[in-house]
């Protein structure tokens, strides 16, 4: 049984090392996430080109997705490492601050006083502390504690609602574009983007920094601003995916929000031709133990169910103590919900209308397979907007992608339901579709007496220009 939801895990300490990395690829990881919120750019670097010798090892293709840090909202450091916060107790946060105490915190983000006013709540650590804003005054938020717990050094700050106007890039960001851009990062996550103007903004920096190595990343826009909810669909037309980054979404929405938000946005993805990945504490419980709690095991699940392109891993796989654990019991989960998956594809068609060729195309290669009972979707695409376009409807069978560009194939390995092939096929049509065959047996995707559908393009080699659909059987 193949497995059509992708999963991206975030590699760290616990993951960095080549034993470790390729033992999580061959459980499944499809997609490496570098976190730039740590670690310095010669780590990323170095990490890349581990992911890229330890992928060739395994025989497969794996991306790279580098993830920018955003805006750091965070408080300042404590003279002590870390304070207890009571409730009702009054507590300052000032700009000016350099080492905080019991009664006040420095901030990183200087701007923060503007961007409040009396009645606003404060939630830092997650959410886990919440404080009333009583008065600014100047430089200075006094705040009364309205739930209290331990705050230590560097912990995020929301603004409950949203509103916050720290801009999505960061200089640092801005530098980090650079770097992911000269190892050639294949998608590039941009955080805290409140508009489509700021996902515009990451792409030209990151076609700029990419041009003199002819590289382009594809951008995903991770929501987690209560501002970018009513900018999705601009958001979603600027980007390539999104992620659903349900940590700081929850806190300025509110949890009790997020699952129905999560839904909304898996589906207005896949209604656009965005990917999603689904992220944030997925299997937060399997940092520290070697079996996920049933909870986390139907919110993989459900998530799978909604249609994500994919599920990620954070912290389970970069400082957890079962990194390889955590991929195998993922992929199983994912195998397991996709059993029981609601097949609609004439209800997908109805009222839909295709203006292009190519995409026309796509839709007639999935209808007819899915009708014949073929065993395999099989698509010859330079680009990789057939399988894209394939793989936002639900079939109960593989498709694989074949195409002769490294950037595409790895960019596909995000796409829900693809199984990207990096290809060299002849320019002689017939002879490109006798080569796809006997490499598809040979992996034994298919065998004797097999009916699979394949699209192409003529000319071959040409992006955009699928307009061929045959359905062959493989000879007894």
């Amino acid at each position: 049984m193949t497995r059509a939801t992708k999963i991206v895990a975030t590699i760290g300490p616990a993951s960095s090392s080549a034993d470790v990395l390729e033992r999580i690829i061959r459980a499944g990881v499809d997609v490496v996430r570098l976190n730039f919120s740590h670690g310095k750019a010669q780590d990323h670097i170095d990490r890349a080109q581990l992911v890229r010798e330890t992928a060739a090892r395994c025989g497969r293709e794996v991306a790279i997705m580098a993830d920018l840090q955003g805006p750091k909202i965070r408080v300042g450091k404590f003279a002590q490492g870390k304070i207890e916060l009571k409730q009702g107790k009054q507590f300052t946060l000032d700009a000016n601050c350099e080492l905080g105490n019991e009664d006040i915190a420095g901030l990183d983000y200087k701007d923060l006083p503007r961007d409040v006013k009396p009645g606003d709540r404060l939630l830092l650590n997650d959410g886990l502390i919440v404080l009333a804003v009583e008065a600014v005054e100047g430089s200075k938020i006094v705040t009364s504690v309205v739930i209290g717990g331990e705050l230590s050094n560097n912990k995020g700050i929301n603004k409950q609602g949203g509103g916050l106007t720290a801009p999505a890039l960061t200089a640092k960001d801005m530098e980090d574009i650079r770097t992911a851009m000269a190892f050639q990062a294949d998608f590039l996550a941009v955080s805290f983007p409140k508009n489509a103007t700021d996902m515009e903004l990451a792409r030209q920096l990151a076609y700029v920094a990419g041009e003199p190595y002819g590289h382009r990343p594809s951008l995903i826009a991770k929501i987690e601003r209560a501002e970018a909810i009513p900018a999705l669909a601009e958001i979603l037309q600027a980007s390539d995916g999104i992620m659903v980054a349900r940590g700081d979404l929850a806190v300025e929405v509110g949890n009790a929000a997020v699952p129905a938000l999560q839904k909304r946005m898996i589906r207005m993805a896949r209604d656009m031709d965005r990917v999603v990945i689904t992220a944030t504490q997925m299997m937060e419980s399997m940092i520290t133990n070697a079996v996920p709690t049933r909870a986390e095991v139907s919110d993989v699940a459900n998530a799978v169910l909604d249609g994500t392109d994919a599920v990620m891993l954070s912290a389970e796989t970069a400082a957890g103590k079962y990194p390889v654990e955590t991929v195998e019991a993922m992929a199983s989960i994912c195998m397991e919900a996709e059993l029981f998956e609601e097949m609609k594809l004439e209800h997908d068609f109805v009222d839909k209308s295709f203006t292009r060729i190519d995409q026309s195309i796509a839709m007639a290669a999935l209808f007819t397979a899915h009708h014949l009972g073929c065993k395999a979707i099989v698509a010859l695409t330079e680009s990789g907007s057939t399988a894209l376009w394939m793989s936002r409807h639900r079939v109960r069978m593989p498709i694989y992608a074949l195409s002769p560009q490294i950037s595409s194939v790895r960019r596909m390995t995000l796409y829900r339901n693809v199984r990207p092939v990096h290809m060299q096929f002849s320019s002689d049509r017939d002879e490109a579709l006798k080569q796809a065959e006997i490499m598809l047996v040979k992996s034994h995707a298919l065998v004797a007496g097999d009916s699979y559908a394949i699209t192409c393009g003529e000319p071959i080699g040409t992006a955009g220009g699928t307009n061929m659909l045959k359905v062959m059987r493989v000879a007894r």
